[in-house]
């Protein structure tokens, strides 16, 4: 399997309310990731915006509807499309989530938990080598927001995590933000979910808001919807200091502001990010 070698800047995911900034101006980012499945068609105008950005800047594939949990394997026809989108684009890498969205005669168009177990690790492990063999290169894979557990779960997620990269040669994208939502909706430590995976396959990190718990909800929701929070930034700092230089956006999917403040979140996380650099060189 093809290796990913670290990429090193900063990053936002590109969004419809800011096709004009990235077109038209010089916007102060390394990379930018786009949703793979909008993206997934012969022609039109998203695509020939987003060949016309990939001309400006380094391009991430990011997917949600890989599926890579489900039992029926992997939709052939979606792999035909992201491979050939793929070629087209010459991405960083291409990426998806840990989770199920479809069976065989639905898709739920939402990032579902998988139970933690053996059996669903061999399933996992399977659709991943099937989709890095069509694609004919690695690929990240995100850790999911989980607002549920399942009493057959054998392992932590952080072990099923490492033992798939292990098996399929895949990389990880770490979503620190959705790392502390699980982890205040389940109750387990931040810092030995860090401690647990193989920090030297991460190559993205993903930074975002979430809707906290409020008096009558006890859920914190992952909602991409509002700026970083302080938690999460103290976070992405302990994982920083962890990882050493890896790419790192800022992902924000609704409630979308003006991109200068994005950027100006983004300038937080390089800030924190080569503070962290330099600690480590010292």
């Amino acid at each position: 399997m093809s290796v990913i070698a670290p990429f090193h800047g900063f990053g936002l995911a590109l969004r419809r309310t800011h096709y004009t900034d990235f077109l038209e101006t010089q916007v102060p980012v390394d990379f930018v990731e786009v949703i793979s499945e909008n993206y997934m068609v012969e022609g039109g105008k998203p695509l020939r915006i987003l060949e016309e950005t990939r001309a400006r800047h380094p391009v991430i594939l990011h997917g949600v509807s890989m599926s890579v949990g489900s039992a029926q394997g992997l939709d052939e026809d979606y792999l035909e499309r992201l491979a050939a989108l793929a070629q087209r684009i010459d991405p960083l890498w291409v990426s998806d989530h840990l989770c199920w969205t479809r069976t065989s005669a639905h898709n739920s168009h939402d990032l579902l938990p998988l139970p933690l177990t053996a059996e669903a690790l061999d399933v996992v492990c399977a659709n991943i080598d099937r989709a890095q063999e069509k694609l004919g290169r690695a690929m990240l894979f995100e850790n999911p927001s989980s607002y549920l557990t399942f009493p057959e779960d054998e392992m932590s997620e952080w072990a099923f995590l490492s033992e798939m990269a292990r098996r399929t040669g895949c990389y990880l994208l770490l979503d620190v933000n959705n790392v502390y939502v699980s982890a205040q909706n389940h109750g387990f430590s931040a810092s030995e979910y860090f401690a647990g995976l193989p920090l030297d396959r991460v190559r993205q990190i993903h930074l975002a808001g979430h809707t906290p718990a409020t008096g009558e909800r006890s859920l914190v929701i992952d909602t991409h919807d509002r700026e970083v929070c302080d938690e999460v930034w103290d976070l992405f700092r302990e994982v920083a200091a962890l990882t050493g230089p890896v790419a790192t956006m800022i992902e924000r999917d609704d409630a979308i502001p003006p991109l200068s403040e994005l950027l100006d979140e983004l300038g937080r996380a390089r800030n924190i990010a080569v503070n962290a650099e330099q600690a480590r060189a010292a």
